[in-house]
């Protein structure tokens, strides 16, 4: 826009002029100035708050590299959902989003036991985010964190339920891309879920993400994701191996300063053996750890049902008291209490004892008629001599 004092060319959507501070004005017959508010999208709720006009925010359940994590109230069906938050500056790339839809597409199939459902993939006005559905229980990093280390026959477990998992979605051509601990949920009942299908793609799909990217957490990507090459289901299978040897020893096999020193590890370094680290470890399942985490992913197990059944080979093998199960939820969720009231307590007292007190006098009852039947047939005087001062005898009978 011109300025109509000073005639200094301005930008179209400038207000002042930038040479003389004079407000600006349309020209006539110039198109007419629109303006629009900018609203920063947003990057976190407020808890109580009603989000998209249908989530109501309960409580914030974790957060991660794509965005925070929400229990909510749907309030159009009346039930508890989690609801992903997706950081503003990925929502901001709509190829991201468009990965996401597409994705979702095919995720949302997933019915297993072991698989959180994911729902769908919302907007309200520039935020972004995706439903899914909640899980009451806790992460397995936490756990690892709580514990140090699982217990041989708690490790394997998990893992054979993730396998369980990871198997169903690899069969509809879905690879995870991203599994870590901090994605797989111990439900009360002590079942893995695997969660945040949300950046996994379909091996079948159009590659959105385009060559060279880069999509994971370094301390549990392969080899070929870090070098941006393409992921199958080998791929979750290399990060199992490194969730199982994180439950089992406490320690994660690479770890460095920055992403890009771990990831360089992934590609070159051979990670210590698991036993070295804990000796519980029984020698067969050492070779499984390290043979998921093969640099050449020909090497590795060629599925998660051949990983699944040398998982439950080993499993059935441990003696009964390493607990090959995760401990089970009592029926109740509340420990059982027997309490007995005060008058159930005093009414039997009472009743023991007038029965002590009956018997008592029906034998001192007893004992004095014999007494009385033994001496009736003589009877006796009994004479007392009592000695006064006076020396005089007195008698008494």
């Amino acid at each position: 826009m011109k300025c109509l004092k000073c005639q200094h060319e301005n930008p179209e959507s400038s207000t002042f002029c930038g040479k003389c501070g004079t407000q600006l004005t349309p020209q006539s017959g110039a198109r007419p100035l629109v303006t629009e508010t900018l609203e920063t999208p947003r990057g976190e709720l407020a808890m109580g708050s009603v989000f998209a006009d249908r989530y109501q925010v309960i409580e914030e359940l974790g957060k991660g590299g794509m965005g925070k994590v929400y229990k909510v109230l749907d309030r159009e069906i009346n039930a508890k959902i989690a609801l992903k938050l997706i950081k503003p500056e990925i929502a901001a790339d709509h190829k991201t989003v468009e990965r996401f839809r597409n994705e979702l597409k095919t995720a949302r199939d997933i019915s297993h036991k072991n698989v959180c459902r994911m729902y769908d993939i919302g907007k309200d006005r520039n935020a972004y985010f995706i439903t899914m559905e909640y899980i009451e229980g806790q992460d397995l990093k936490g756990l690892i964190r709580q514990s140090g280390q699982l217990a041989v026959g708690t490790s394997i477990s998990i893992a054979a339920q993730i396998c369980e998992g990871l198997a169903e979605a690899h069969k509809r051509g879905i690879v995870h891309r991203d599994l870590k601990p901090s994605n797989i949920m111990i439900d009360k009942q002590g079942h893995a879920r695997i969660m945040d299908f949300g950046i996994a793609r379909s091996v079948e799909a159009k590659k959105i993400t385009g060559a060279g990217v880069m999509i994971g957490t370094p301390e549990y990507m392969s080899p070929e994701q870090v070098e941006g090459k393409d992921a199958d289901a080998r791929s979750d299978i290399y990060s199992l191996g490194i969730i199982l040897y994180e439950m089992t020893t406490g320690r994660l096999p690479f770890e460095g300063d920055t992403p890009f020193s771990v990831g360089v590890k992934q590609k070159s370094e051979t990670p210590a053996d698991p036993r070295s680290l804990n000796p519980q470890i029984p020698e067969d399942l050492g070779q499984v750890i390290l043979k998921c985490l093969e640099k050449d992913k020909d090497q590795r197990f060629p599925s998660a049902g051949a990983l699944l059944s040398e998982l439950e080979r080993i499993g059935q093998g441990l003696p009964t008291t390493t607990g090959v199960a995760l401990p089970k939820k009592p029926l109740t969720s509340k420990e059982i209490t027997v309490t007995i009231g005060v008058r159930k307590l005093v009414v039997p007292a009472l009743i023991v004892l007038g029965l002590f007190a009956v018997v008592f006098v029906a034998l001192k009852v007893f004992a004095k008629r014999e007494a009385i039947s033994v001496h009736s047939d003589k009877p006796s005087i009994a004479v007392l001599y009592f000695q006064n001062n006076t020396g005089d005898a007195s008698l008494d009978h």
